[in-house]
């Protein structure tokens, strides 16, 4: 089978840059980047981006999470390792990536931990990790 691949970040790296620094303003906003990588890494492992989720499974171990709660996140609704605000974070990450009826609720119980500008940042993390894991798969190294 030939896989398709190209060097997608040099042939529009005007904009994947602009992606890339839309990325950096989020992890710079003041939100714990704990909560920021745990929502990426599960919207990765939704999107079956490999890449992305070995990407962000490191990162999480490298900020001292262990192994057992990375390995927890695909089953958060049944597990009592994660804080409020991680369970919270990964509850949005699943309705947003699904676009499901579930983001009003969710939004609701966000406002009692999170104050509006984490929520954007932390909704635009995960719609932007949605994007970034689509053109890892449709155009990146499949390694």
């Amino acid at each position: 089978m030939l896989v398709y691949f190209m060097e997608y970040k040099e042939v529009a790296k005007k904009t994947i840059n602009h992606l890339y620094s839309a990325h950096a303003s989020i992890r710079s906003s003041g939100i714990d980047p704990q909560l920021i990588a745990l929502a990426e890494l599960y919207v990765s492992q939704i999107n079956g981006c490999a890449y992305c989720c070995a990407f962000h499974a490191q990162e999480l171990r490298d900020m001292g999470i262990s192994q057992e709660v990375i390995d927890k996140i695909p089953g958060y609704k049944h597990s009592n390792v994660f804080s409020k605000k991680q369970f919270l974070a990964l509850e949005l990450a699943e309705a947003v990536t699904f676009l499901s009826e579930k983001i009003e609720p969710v939004k609701t119980h966000l406002a009692e931990y999170f104050s509006e500008r984490e929520i954007v940042e932390l909704t635009t993390s995960i719609s932007l990790m949605g994007a970034l894991n689509r053109l890892r798969i449709t155009l990146g190294d499949k390694s």
